[in-house]
């Protein structure tokens, strides 16, 4: 009987309310949410809890009307690809035009409330976010060049400095350097995942750096952004926002990360394929709790200054 629901939906393109959520891409959605907050509440500034609530919610709308977006314009992509063939467009079960008109209709609410709510400046560089991730991105870089993920990966580092300016109705140097602690982070995050999914890209004609250079450069690639990665990572932590715990988090971090790019560099094509790539999927693993550990350091850290406590000691 499920079997039938879901022909009979795919035919009509008559999706559930989950189907319209999942145009929203949730994962993606999630860490949108996390690092906006984080970098809402590391701010220097108070911001009452309802308006943080409200801000939080309309970046998060933001974040959803670009994978909206993004699935509206990649749905012929979609289906070709294994990781991506059941997701509501591809497999029938919401209509392109649909997600295009949620996609905008979601963009105009999140950014006109979000600057009702707390400021222009955060409203436009979330409103630059969604015509980034929607238009320079999916629309231009994906299809386009190999460095589609490395200019393309500013759209999703943008969460934390909108945060940040829905506080303090600025832009720092606090908020870039979380700008680029993610912007950074997200090629060989990527490229972790285009090792061990690269017939997917290559069947869909995505010029992935896998695809275009081969597997080999992007482990050399990998290894390089890792490397580059690290100082802006613990760099961070001498700023106003970092102290001592954030310092031990990263160091640690970024020891275990530039640990992974050097041994994924190290592994031939033949080892790598012999073992299902099981290594590249377990750094793919630890890239996402890298990004994740980081801000929630950043986190704990305004905390504890918070209470009252020195960022580099008890005393």
């Amino acid at each position: 009987m499920a079997d039938v629901t879901s022909q009979v939906q795919a035919q009509s393109g008559e999706g559930e309310f989950g189907d319209y959520v999942a145009l929203l891409k949730p994962r993606v959605m999630s860490l949108v949410v996390f690092t906006a907050a984080v970098g809402l509440f590391v701010a220097p500034a108070y911001v009452h809890p309802f308006v943080a609530f409200v801000a939080i919610l309309f970046i998060a709308l933001g974040g959803g009307a670009s994978g909206a977006l993004n699935m509206w314009y990649d749905h012929d992509i979609d289906t070709v690809m294994k990781r991506t063939a059941k997701r509501p467009i591809p497999s029938g079960r919401v209509a392109p035009g649909e997600a295009l008109s949620l996609g905008l209709w979601l963009s105009f609410i999140s950014v006109t409330m979000l600057g009702l709510a707390a400021n222009w400046l955060a409203a436009g560089i979330l409103a630059f976010t969604i015509f980034f991730y929607a238009v320079i991105y999916t629309i231009w870089l994906k299809r386009w060049t190999p460095q589609n993920i490395v200019i393309g990966g500013a759209a999703g580092a943008f969460p934390p400095m909108i945060g940040w300016a829905v506080a303090t109705g600025s832009v720092s140097v606090e908020a870039v350097l979380m700008f680029m602690l993610i912007f950074m982070w997200t090629p060989p995050h990527f490229w972790a995942l285009a090792l061990f999914m690269n017939e997917d890209y290559s069947k869909a004609g995505v010029p992935m750096l896998t695809v275009t250079h081969g597997r080999r450069e992007t482990r050399k690639q990998i290894l390089i952004y890792s490397a580059l990665l690290a100082p802006i990572a613990v760099g961070t932590a001498f700023t106003s926002i970092g102290g001592f715990i954030y310092l031990a988090v990263a160091l640690w971090l970024n020891a275990k990360f530039l640990h992974g790019a050097w041994k994924l560099w190290q592994r031939d094509e033949a080892t790598a394929e012999a073992d299902v790539y099981a290594a590249e999927k377990k750094y793919f693993r630890q890239s996402l709790s890298y990004l994740f550990l980081h801000f929630g350091a950043l986190l704990v850290q305004a905390i504890w200054v918070k209470s009252g406590l020195p960022a580099w000691g008890l005393f």
